[in-house]
């Protein structure tokens, strides 16, 4: 028996469900919840299960850093409301010993302190529209957040003062991503909306599934 995760998105999701039906047969539905988060269970006659958690969190705000680059947006439904996709590169390790290694670890702290700070403004501006304690639910706000890439440097950036009222939505990670462009935030903005579905196939083919 095989198992994977595939990323459905909600536009698809019946689709999805018919083909699964025409490979395994009829299906029963349970629907339940984990958290603030929809849970599908759909098992099949033959065995196979498909379980699916969504995301549905709208407006969504996206942090994305890399050593690379970053992005910020915020996103009503599938389309990017606001968004900022910049780069500033944060020099790699040296294999140097002695003084040049610690002149080296100096300046790429350096480098990444200020990555962080712009990433939080831009985030504070775009998501939070400069209000450091937004109401919780406020119209233009998020209500859930995706981030992704390097995890220190997210972490980092949301430990901004200014960035507590994003620490306590709900969350999604993405951390496979490379740098931060626009192709790669409108990526991420699919898959943060992406349902995640976990399936368990005794006759699962390898390349079957899409994301």
């Amino acid at each position: 028996m095989s198992g994977r995760v595939v990323e459905v998105d909600p536009g698809r999701w019946d689709r999805w469900v018919a083909g699964f039906v025409a490979r395994h047969g009829p299906v029963d539905v349970e629907r339940s919840a984990t958290g603030d988060a929809a849970l599908l269970r759909v098992l099949a006659a033959d065995g196979a299960t498909a379980t699916a958690q969504g995301f549905e969190h709208d407006p969504l705000g996206l942090v994305l850093v890399r050593r690379g680059g970053y992005a910020v947006g915020l996103a009503r439904g599938p389309r990017l409301l606001a968004s900022k996709v910049g780069t500033r590169r944060v020099q790699s390790r040296t294999a140097a010993g002695g003084w040049s290694q610690q002149r080296y670890a100096r300046r790429r702290r350096n480098q990444a302190d200020e990555l962080v700070a712009a990433v939080a403004d831009h985030a504070r501006r775009i998501l939070l529209g400069h209000a450091e304690s937004p109401s919780r639910g406020a119209s233009g706000i998020p209500h859930g957040l995706v981030v992704g890439g390097d995890r220190t440097l997210v972490r980092e950036v949301l430990d901004a003062p200014a960035l507590r009222a994003l620490r306590v939505l709900p969350r999604r990670e993405l951390p496979d991503l490379r740098d931060p462009d626009r192709t790669v935030l409108e990526a991420a903005l699919r898959r943060g909306r992406a349902l995640r579905v976990v399936l368990t196939d005794p006759h699962l083919p390898d390349n079957w599934g899409a994301r």
